[in-house]
């Protein structure tokens, strides 16, 4: 796995997200084990409890559910993952549109500008 820090928020709320996106992406499927807090700590790079932190928010998220005995799963409720992957998309079209309104390109020519993107493609 890619992980990638920068310096503008705690590493714990990267790991956070990056986690998230990978069950958002379905990296990791509903219900599916995750890896252990010491793995994923050694693969990222970083101390274990900044990844247990990171882990627990997902528990709090909802996105994992954690067992004394067989670790962390990812939610098998597939409404929550949809529920998280639209607000993070919502997330992505506001800051998309703020942008364009700091251009001077907002409303109807913002709408046709992602309609153009769309057809480029």
């Amino acid at each position: 796995m890619d992980w990638q820090f920068t310096e503008d928020r705690p590493i714990w709320q990267q790991l956070t997200d990056q986690l998230a996106l990978r069950i958002l992406k379905g990296e990791y499927p509903p219900g599916e084990r995750l890896p252990g807090v010491r793995e994923l700590a050694a693969q990222a790079g970083v101390n274990p409890n900044t990844m247990q932190r990171a882990m627990a928010q997902l528990e709090a998220d909802g996105l994992a559910v954690g067992s004394r005995t067989a670790g962390r799963t990812v939610t098998q409720d597939v409404t929550v993952i949809e529920a998280a992957a639209k607000a993070r998309a919502r997330t992505a079209v506001r800051v998309c549109l703020e942008t364009l309104e700091e251009l001077g390109c907002g409303g109807e020519a913002a709408l046709v500008l992602v309609k153009e993107e769309l057809h480029h493609e």
